[in-house]
């Protein structure tokens, strides 16, 4: 038996790929490929946009997937959905749906867009929001730049943005959020109540989870004279009580925690002053809590 997954190709792909490398697939393709190799003989993989994932999963095509939770609500699928998953294409935070005009426009809110044109990729969710504040306007399908359409062909435009910097850079700015999305990895129903290809999609959901758990942080191990351990310790923000355990030498000791990587900078060298020594940092692939 083998179970059918679906990656999104471009924009998440290489991201997609390190994630799964940190959760222990290895996964290669050529160029030109959509059928990826991976280091597990029960896995096929397939790439597809990340558009069309969840209606594939929906259909039973594939077993599994990944892709946004935009995406899952804009084609209205009937998917499980086993793990978020917050990664996106250059870092490791939700991304936005948003609507933007020009900056010199006048409109101030949707309601100014009454009677107006609209281009997004995201049709049902910008229509969506429009029926909830009441205004009706005119929302087409943008094949691509957006950001360009706005103003000569159309009022306003709704786009997927990590940092706002590509709306800054063609003179848009955001008028409203449509929704926050995050990636998911999703399961197709029939697939989930198949008793061995969801232990199989428990298991990589784990896996994922776990070295997503670990992007931001590292391991730090050090040695400590017993009379400074209380010194030192209080100094460590670990996740949980830090690992203690006796050295051959009587009198100190080895401890060993889980730090954010954010703090580690500053941490270490108070950390030496406070008595520790043979400190090293090492990075992680995977925290399961």
């Amino acid at each position: 038996m083998k179970l059918t997954l679906g990656l999104p190709k471009g924009s998440l792909q290489e991201s997609t790929f390190e994630l799964f490398r940190k959760a222990g697939y290895n996964i290669s393709v050529s160029a030109r490929s959509y059928f990826p190799t991976i280091d597990d003989p029960e896995i096929s993989v397939i790439l597809l946009r990340a558009q069309e994932i969840s209606i594939y999963v929906e259909q039973g095509v594939l077993d599994a997937g990944v892709t946004g939770k935009d995406w899952i609500e804009e084609n209205g699928s009937k998917v499980h959905e086993v793990a978020e998953l917050v990664y996106a294409k250059t870092g490791f935070t939700p991304v936005r749906w948003v609507l933007a005009v020009p900056e010199d426009s006048p409109v101030k809110s949707v309601e100014d867009l009454a009677g107006k044109r609209i281009a997004t990729e995201a049709v049902n969710l910008t229509r969506n929001f429009l029926t909830k504040h009441g205004v009706e306007a005119d929302v087409e399908f943008s094949w691509g730049a957006t950001e360009v359409k706005a103003p000569e062909l159309v009022d306003a435009i709704v786009e997927l943005t990590e940092t706002g910097s590509s709306l800054r850079a063609h003179n848009l700015r955001i008028v409203e959020t449509l929704m926050t999305s995050t990636t998911r990895f999703i399961a197709n129903t029939t697939a989930w109540a198949d008793a061995w290809k969801r232990g199989k999609i428990q298991n990589m959901a784990l896996l994922l989870e776990g070295a997503l758990n670990a992007e931001q942080k590292v391991g730090v191990k050090m040695n400590v004279q017993q009379a400074t351990l209380g010194k030192v310790t209080g100094l460590i923000p670990a996740l949980r009580n830090p690992t203690v355990s006796s050295l051959t030498q009587e009198g100190w000791v080895a401890i060993e925690v889980v730090v954010d990587e954010k703090v580690i900078r500053d941490l270490i060298p108070k950390l030496k002053a406070a008595g520790a020594e043979g400190i090293i940092e090492y990075p992680l692939n995977k925290v399961i809590y």
